[in-house]
Protein backbone atom coordinates (compact mmCIF):
# COMPACT_ATOMS: atom_id res chain seq x y z
CA UNK A 1 0.00 0.00 0.00
CA UNK A 2 1.42 3.29 -1.13
CA UNK A 3 1.92 6.25 1.75
CA UNK A 4 1.28 9.47 1.47
CA UNK A 5 4.39 11.99 2.36
CA UNK A 6 4.02 15.55 2.59
CA UNK A 7 7.03 17.88 2.66
CA UNK A 8 7.23 21.30 4.83
CA UNK A 9 10.04 23.17 4.12
CA UNK A 10 11.11 26.67 5.26
CA UNK A 11 13.28 29.10 7.20
CA UNK A 12 14.37 29.07 10.69
CA UNK A 13 11.05 30.29 13.23
CA UNK A 14 8.34 30.08 10.47
CA UNK A 15 6.33 27.49 12.68
CA UNK A 16 7.15 24.54 10.46
CA UNK A 17 7.27 22.31 13.71
CA UNK A 18 3.95 23.85 15.27
CA UNK A 19 2.20 23.29 11.99
CA UNK A 20 3.17 20.53 10.95
CA UNK A 21 2.42 18.66 14.57
CA UNK A 22 -1.27 20.24 14.27
CA UNK A 23 -1.68 19.53 10.40
CA UNK A 24 -0.59 15.75 11.47
CA UNK A 25 -3.02 15.50 14.09
CA UNK A 26 -5.94 17.02 12.26
CA UNK A 27 -4.94 14.25 9.12
CA UNK A 28 -3.93 10.81 11.09
CA UNK A 29 -0.15 10.86 9.70
CA UNK A 30 3.15 10.61 11.44
CA UNK A 31 4.81 14.35 11.98
CA UNK A 32 8.87 13.49 11.81
CA UNK A 33 10.02 17.06 12.63
CA UNK A 34 13.86 16.61 10.78
CA UNK A 35 15.25 19.60 12.50
CA UNK A 36 15.10 17.66 16.30
CA UNK A 37 17.45 15.08 14.78
CA UNK A 38 19.99 17.65 13.73
CA UNK A 39 19.65 19.14 16.50
CA UNK A 40 20.27 15.79 18.36
CA UNK A 41 23.30 15.45 17.02
CA UNK A 42 24.45 19.00 17.31
CA UNK A 43 23.85 17.73 21.34
CA UNK A 44 25.88 15.31 20.82
CA UNK A 45 28.83 17.23 19.40
CA UNK A 46 28.70 20.02 21.75
CA UNK A 47 29.06 17.39 25.15
CA UNK A 48 31.78 15.78 24.12
CA UNK A 49 33.50 18.92 22.75
CA UNK A 50 33.76 17.01 19.54
CA UNK A 51 35.00 20.33 16.60
CA UNK A 52 33.70 20.15 13.07
CA UNK A 53 36.83 18.70 11.15
CA UNK A 54 37.05 15.45 13.81
CA UNK A 55 32.59 15.04 13.13
CA UNK A 56 33.23 12.60 10.29
CA UNK A 57 34.88 10.34 12.27
CA UNK A 58 32.77 10.13 15.13
CA UNK A 59 29.35 10.53 13.65
CA UNK A 60 29.26 6.38 13.05
CA UNK A 61 29.06 6.19 16.94
CA UNK A 62 25.82 8.71 17.20
CA UNK A 63 22.72 6.89 17.74
CA UNK A 64 19.84 9.63 17.00
CA UNK A 65 16.16 7.60 16.94
CA UNK A 66 12.42 9.08 16.94
CA UNK A 67 9.79 6.95 19.22
CA UNK A 68 6.31 8.10 18.87
CA UNK A 69 4.63 8.01 22.89
CA UNK A 70 1.05 8.63 22.76
CA UNK A 71 1.09 10.17 19.41
CA UNK A 72 3.89 12.41 20.56
CA UNK A 73 7.40 12.27 18.99
CA UNK A 74 10.28 12.16 21.36
CA UNK A 75 13.94 12.20 19.85
CA UNK A 76 16.61 10.01 22.12
CA UNK A 77 20.17 9.96 21.99
CA UNK A 78 21.06 6.32 22.95
CA UNK A 79 18.60 5.52 25.33
CA UNK A 80 18.32 9.41 26.80
CA UNK A 81 15.20 11.20 26.19
CA UNK A 82 16.65 14.45 24.99
CA UNK A 83 13.52 16.46 23.33
CA UNK A 84 13.98 19.56 26.01
CA UNK A 85 17.39 19.93 25.77
CA UNK A 86 17.92 20.61 22.37
CA UNK A 87 15.68 23.33 22.58
CA UNK A 88 18.19 25.60 23.41
CA UNK A 89 19.22 28.66 21.28
CA UNK A 90 22.78 27.53 21.20
CA UNK A 91 21.60 23.91 20.32
CA UNK A 92 19.93 25.59 17.37
CA UNK A 93 22.73 27.69 16.54
CA UNK A 94 25.17 24.70 16.49
CA UNK A 95 22.06 22.29 14.40
CA UNK A 96 22.18 24.85 11.75
CA UNK A 97 26.33 24.29 11.54
CA UNK A 98 26.27 20.81 11.83
CA UNK A 99 23.45 20.28 9.53
CA UNK A 100 25.48 21.33 6.58
CA UNK A 101 28.24 18.87 6.67
CA UNK A 102 27.76 15.89 4.48
CA UNK A 103 28.38 13.29 6.84
CA UNK A 104 25.65 14.21 9.33
CA UNK A 105 23.27 14.58 6.32
CA UNK A 106 23.96 10.91 5.22
CA UNK A 107 23.82 9.73 8.88
CA UNK A 108 20.71 10.80 9.19
CA UNK A 109 19.03 10.42 5.57
CA UNK A 110 18.36 6.87 5.57
CA UNK A 111 16.14 6.91 9.00
CA UNK A 112 13.98 9.97 7.45
CA UNK A 113 13.53 8.26 4.33
CA UNK A 114 12.57 4.85 6.43
CA UNK A 115 9.86 6.34 8.13
CA UNK A 116 8.53 8.00 4.82
CA UNK A 117 8.18 4.54 2.80
CA UNK A 118 6.77 3.20 5.90
CA UNK A 119 4.33 5.51 7.13
CA UNK A 120 1.70 8.33 6.07
CA UNK A 121 4.00 11.56 7.26
CA UNK A 122 4.23 14.94 7.30
CA UNK A 123 7.46 16.08 7.84
CA UNK A 124 9.30 19.34 8.08
CA UNK A 125 12.75 20.72 7.70
CA UNK A 126 15.08 22.84 4.92
CA UNK A 127 15.53 20.19 2.22
CA UNK A 128 12.52 17.88 2.42
CA UNK A 129 11.19 18.67 -0.79
CA UNK A 130 14.37 19.15 -2.73
CA UNK A 131 16.50 16.49 -1.30
CA UNK A 132 14.97 13.95 0.90
CA UNK A 133 11.25 13.26 -0.30
CA UNK A 134 11.91 14.87 -3.79
CA UNK A 135 8.74 13.05 -5.11
CA UNK A 136 6.28 13.84 -2.58
CA UNK A 137 2.76 13.86 -2.65
CA UNK A 138 2.22 17.88 -1.53
CA UNK A 139 5.24 20.06 -0.87
CA UNK A 140 5.13 23.31 1.29
CA UNK A 141 7.38 26.15 1.84
CA UNK A 142 6.57 27.87 4.93
CA UNK A 143 7.92 31.24 5.50
CA UNK A 144 7.32 34.28 7.59
CA UNK A 145 9.45 37.23 7.85
CA UNK A 146 12.49 37.77 9.72
CA UNK A 147 10.89 40.54 12.26
CA UNK A 148 7.76 38.12 12.31
CA UNK A 149 9.51 35.12 12.98
CA UNK A 150 11.90 36.54 16.13
CA UNK A 151 8.80 38.12 17.41
CA UNK A 152 7.29 35.27 17.52
CA UNK A 153 10.39 33.26 19.25
CA UNK A 154 10.82 36.33 21.37
CA UNK A 155 7.19 35.92 23.00
CA UNK A 156 7.65 31.89 23.35
CA UNK A 157 11.24 32.27 25.87
CA UNK A 158 9.77 35.50 27.04
CA UNK A 159 8.89 33.54 30.31
CA UNK A 160 11.95 32.30 31.54
CA UNK A 161 14.30 34.85 33.44
CA UNK A 162 17.51 33.92 30.51
CA UNK A 163 15.22 35.26 27.66
CA UNK A 164 17.64 36.97 25.08
CA UNK A 165 16.42 40.45 24.20
CA UNK A 166 14.49 40.58 20.72
CA UNK A 167 17.43 41.95 18.96
CA UNK A 168 19.54 39.50 19.55
CA UNK A 169 16.72 37.04 18.67
CA UNK A 170 16.22 38.87 15.21
CA UNK A 171 19.91 39.24 14.98
CA UNK A 172 20.36 34.61 15.28
CA UNK A 173 17.45 34.32 13.18
CA UNK A 174 18.84 36.75 9.89
CA UNK A 175 22.46 34.77 10.49
CA UNK A 176 20.57 31.39 10.58
CA UNK A 177 18.57 32.18 7.13
CA UNK A 178 22.17 32.86 5.95
CA UNK A 179 23.70 30.04 6.79
CA UNK A 180 20.90 27.80 5.67
CA UNK A 181 20.57 29.46 2.46
CA UNK A 182 24.26 29.67 1.17
CA UNK A 183 25.78 26.41 2.37
CA UNK A 184 27.33 24.02 -0.28
CA UNK A 185 25.05 20.86 1.13
CA UNK A 186 21.33 20.83 0.44
CA UNK A 187 20.40 25.12 0.86
CA UNK A 188 17.31 25.87 2.01
CA UNK A 189 15.28 26.79 -1.15
CA UNK A 190 11.75 26.53 -2.53
CA UNK A 191 11.22 23.03 -4.57
CA UNK A 192 9.77 24.14 -8.11
CA UNK A 193 6.86 22.21 -7.49
CA UNK A 194 6.14 23.47 -3.62
CA UNK A 195 3.20 25.75 -2.72
CA UNK A 196 4.35 28.84 -1.13
CA UNK A 197 2.33 29.70 2.24
CA UNK A 198 3.54 32.80 3.53
CA UNK A 199 2.13 33.19 7.85
CA UNK A 200 3.07 36.39 8.63
CA UNK A 201 0.08 37.80 8.73
CA UNK A 202 -1.88 34.82 9.66
CA UNK A 203 -2.45 33.07 13.23
CA UNK A 204 -1.17 29.00 13.94
CA UNK A 205 -4.88 28.44 13.54
CA UNK A 206 -4.90 29.79 10.33
CA UNK A 207 -1.80 28.76 9.15
CA UNK A 208 -2.60 24.92 9.50
CA UNK A 209 -5.88 24.83 8.39
CA UNK A 210 -4.59 26.56 4.95
CA UNK A 211 -2.02 23.56 4.55
CA UNK A 212 -4.42 21.25 5.42
CA UNK A 213 -7.11 22.34 2.28
CA UNK A 214 -3.54 22.27 0.17
CA UNK A 215 -2.92 18.64 1.15
CA UNK A 216 -6.72 17.62 0.63
CA UNK A 217 -6.86 19.58 -2.99
CA UNK A 218 -3.54 17.41 -3.81
CA UNK A 219 -4.41 14.16 -2.73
Amino acid sequence: MKTVNIAIDGPAGAGKSTIAKMVSAEMGYIYVDTGAMYRAVALYLTENNIPDEDIEKYIGGVDVSLKFIDGVQRVYLGDRDVSELIRTPEISMAASRTSAIPAVRARLFDLQQKLARENNIIMDGRDIGTVVLPNADVKIFLTASAEERANRRYKELSEKPDCPPYEEILKDIIQRDYNDMNRETAPLKQAEDAVLVDTTELTLEQSAARITEIIKERI
